[in-house]
């Protein structure tokens, strides 16, 4: 029989890999837009996305753009199909992780 601990700490790794796909997805997204939307790449902070100096504020605009799907309008199909990817695998690993928070309130009640 299957331990819950072992099948929980399996879910945990594979929310952690979802969460590295999701960020070289996100690092490859910004790259495509420095070239295709110089503009929205400064509207977002793209050069300073991934840094300890990186503005929240300006980050959550990308996250808002790809949520609510404004790059359907844009004039790159390579930048939509980018944001596409992006916007599936941040729905993934946001319902990994709510699974682990419930699994983890599971356990701590069952034990």
């Amino acid at each position: 029989m299957i331990s819950p601990i072992a099948l929980f700490w399996a879910l945990c790794v594979v929310c952690v890999v979802n969460m590295a796909r999701y960020f070289s997805s996100l690092r490859a997204l910004l790259i495509v837009l420095r070239g295709c939307d110089p503009l929205l790449y400064q509207y977002v902070d793209g050069g300073g996305f991934f840094t300890a100096h990186g503005q929240p504020g300006k980050q959550v605009r990308l996250v808002r753009y790809i949520w609510l799907k404004r790059y359907r309008d844009h004039h790159d199909d390579e930048f939509m199909l980018r944001c596409e990817r992006v916007r599936g695998q941040f729905i993934l690993t946001s319902t990994l992780c709510g699974v682990i928070i419930v699994s983890a309130i599971a356990l701590a009640i069952g034990y």
